[in-house]
Order: C-alpha cells, then sequence, then structure tokens
C-alpha cells in the first residue's frame, strides 16, 4: 500500500492485487492491536542482512519522522512507548484506514481478494494472469512478504518469483521467535514457566567480515515456557541464533553473583537458596541449584569458593544451546529472502530484470523487535514507488 500509493500520487496508473480476503492483517494484529508502527531511533544498525550496508539508503531517504508526519496528516493519536516504539493510541485499523486512504488519494485500482496466476516478461513489461481478467505492466512489485504466521496468508509467492527470473534467495527462516529446548539439561528448567525477568542475552559471532555471522546484544525481558525461553530478549537473539550454538544469559546483570555470595560467605548463616532468592524470583533460584548439581539445603557459608564461582556463572554467563525454535507459526518475521545483491539499494528493482521490483519482507533485511520491520516496510515501499 504504501508503495502503491507514492507511486500512484506521482501519477502512475497503479493495480494493487492482494490474494487476503482481510486487508493488512499483518498491522492489525501488531502491537496487541495498536500497531508498533515504527521506532524513533530505526537505523542500519537495527536490522539483519547479508549485506548489511543495503537497507541504509531507503531508511535515510524515509525516516520514522517521515512516516510520523504522514501519521499526524491523518490525525492519529500516538505514543511511545518502551525503546522508542511508537504506537495508536487507539487501534491499527487506524494505520490501515490512512493507508488506504493514501492509495485512494492516488486513484490505486484494487483486487482483493486475487489470486495470481502466472508471470512472465513481455516485451519490456510483464503479462500477468490473474483473477479478474489478464494485466499488462511496465513495473511489477512484488510486496508478498515472508513465511511468518501462516494462519494469516503467509506464503513463498515471492521468493518462487524471485527464483522463476534466477534471482538469488538466502535462504529463510523463522526470526523473532520463542526458542525450544529438552533433554535432560532442561528439566529442571520445566516447572519455571510463568517466570519472568530483565536479563542481558547475547550470541553470535564477531559481525565482522564477510559471511560471518553479525553478533546480537540485547537487555530485555526473559520468559520460561512450557517449551523454552520467550520474551522480547529471546525473540531479539533469535534472528542472531544459529542452530546448534549457544546463547549466552545473564540473569543478574547488574551484579558480579560469585563475588558477592564469597563475599558474604562470613558473614550470612542463610541457605544458597535463600540468598539467591533475594535477587532471583524464588522458584528460578531453586532449579538454578538444582541445575548445577547444589543440595536445595545447602547453606551458603558451607560452600567453597570454587563451587561459588561455578554457580556465579551459571548466573552470570549461563551458555545454552537451544534445540529448535517455535517455528513459522509464531516467528513474528522471517530471516533470509532475496538476496540483496540482486538488487538496487536505491530503487529495490532487480538489476538483470528491469521493472521487477522486491519490498518488505521478501528481501534479505530484518529488523529488530520494536516497530523496525514496519519502517523498512515504508521505506522500501516507498524507495520502489518513487522510481517504478
Amino acid at each position: 500500500m504504501m508503495c502503491a500509493a507514492v507511486a500512484a500520487q506521482r501519477g502512475r496508473r497503479v493495480v494493487l492485487l492482494d490474494h487476503a480476503t482481510r486487508l493488512a492483517e499483518k498491522i492489525r494484529i501488531s502491537g496487541g492491536g495498536r500497531c508498533n508502527f515504527t521506532n524513533i531511533g530505526a537505523g542500519p544498525a537495527n536490522f539483519l542482512s547479508q549485506n548489511p550496508h543495503f537497507c541504509r539508503s531507503a531508511l535515510s531517504r524515509y525516516t520514522p519522522q517521515d512516516f510520523l508526519a504522514l501519521v499526524k496528516k491523518h490525525r492519529i493519536a500516538w505514543h511511545e512507548k518502551h525503546k522508542g516504539q511508537l504506537f495508536c493510541d487507539d487501534s491499527s485499523e487506524q494505520i490501515i484506514g490512512m493507508l488506504r486512504a493514501e492509495c485512494a488519494a492516488g486513484e490505486v485500482s484494487w483486487r482483493m481478494p486475487c489470486k495470481v496466476g502466472s508471470i512472465e516478461k513481455s516485451g519490456t513489461g510483464f503479462h500477468i494472469t490473474a483473477e479478474g481478467g489478464d494485466i499488462e505492466c511496465d513495473s511489477l512489485v512484488i510486496a508478498t512478504g515472508g513465511l511468518s504466521i501462516p494462519k494469516i496468508g503467509a506464503t513463498d509467492l515471492g521468493y518462487r518469483i524471485a527464483k522463476q527470473f534466477d534471482l538469488q534467495i538466502v535462504e529463510p527462516r523463522p526470526g523473532l521467535v520463542p526458542l525450544t529446548f529438552d533433554g535432560p539439561s532442561w528439566e529442571a528448567f520445566v516447572p519455571l514457566a510463568g517466570i519472568a525477568l530483565e536479563v542481558e542475552v547475547s550470541t553470535g559471532g564477531s559481525g565482522k567480515g564477510k559471511g560471518k555471522a553479525q553478533r546480537g546484544h540485547f537487555r530485555e525481558d526473559l520468559l520460561f515456557t512450557h517449551r523454552g525461553l520467550s520474551g522480547p530478549a529471546i525473540l531479539q537473539i533469535s534472528s542472531y541464533w544459529q542452530p546448534g550454538t549457544p546463547i549466552v544469559l545473564d540473569l543478574l546483570p547488574e551484579m558480579d553473583v560469585a563475588e558477592e555470595l564469597i563475599s558474604m560467605k562470613t558473614t550470612v548463616r542463610k541457605q544458597l537458596g535463600n540468598v539467591l532468592a533475594q535477587w532471583l524470583p524464588a522458584r528460578l533460584a531453586d532449579g538454578l541449584l538444582v541445575a548445577n548439581g547444589f543440595a536445595p539445603d545447602a547453606r551458603l557459608a558451607d560452600m567453597a569458593d570454587a563451587k561459588l564461582r561455578k554457580l556465579g556463572d551459571a548466573i552470570n554467563r549461563w551458555a545454552i544451546v537451544p534445540t529448535g525454535s517455535e517455528g513459522y507459526k509464531k516467528a513474528e518475521v522471517t530471516l533470509g529472502g532475496v538476496d540483496t545483491r540482486e538488487l538496487s539499494q536505491q530503487t529495490m528493482m532487480a538489476n538483470k530484470v528491469p521493472g521487477l521490483y522486491f519490498i518488505g519482507e521478501t528481501v534479505d533485511v530484518t529488523g529488530w523487535l520494536g516497530g523496525y520491520n514496519f519502517q523498512w516496510a515504508w521505506a522500501s515501499g516507498h524507495a520502489a514507488g518513487t522510481s517504478v
């Protein structure tokens, strides 16, 4: 809709094809129904891609302030929450209505719901077979999203179109997704479902050099679930996590736990679990003791310094290897997509297929949790809309 509105208001004749029966369902469900429509601090550092610099051009030419100006123009009340996240005061329906109104201002034509059959290169443009009649067009923009949340209509159509035109794809996988754990090492933590606390979490490589994994580091809330870990901290780090590698949790980032315990040893006569429960939820403290081989009634004064350092490491540097994730059904975004080396960073057009554009989540650009992915949608849509 962003791309269609921008192109149409430039005087281009635009038709928007959508296979869904309800418009913009991903906007509708965002932010608990209030749509976290951008993040005021969004910049290239908040995005993952095999080419992290690709998004720089579009993001610099259509900023969060530009989208906010559109929101204000349509008199949508909004507020800022945690870490620059902007939400509607009322409803995500207002953002959908705003984008529809912008399309209407450019007299965009709609076909919805509309299934697309085949797409063929035709002279200088494209021939599309679709419900409601075939279409001949000069430019074709693919804004079909990724594979996340299939129940609202996610498909692989964008990737299939890219492959049809011999464009490379970075292997898609779920992003911003809860992580799962199983096996004997996790048994002590299964009863902890529902516990939440603020942590620091990190993973990945150095983030330097071609082909190396970007490194993630976040301070956010973590939530224990029946199947593993979730919450903003885990959703954020999941996009950086590589299967078979650990994530590292600091459950008490303000404290060197080992040094604190050792310093208390000669003056505190409490059980170790009771001491930890001063800083951590009691059930979590007990679970950590069991998982690390401490007796439930172990007394702090009886513990050797080496054992306390081991426990401190288990709290400040808890390295655990997820066995998987909750998959696309729970993933908020899809990592990977059309390889950015195939596209112009100024226009989003495929370098070897004039007139063919890919924008939004279909492209190998994935934002952090917190409004960043919507900002990429607006910015990449605007870049293509000003070019088509």
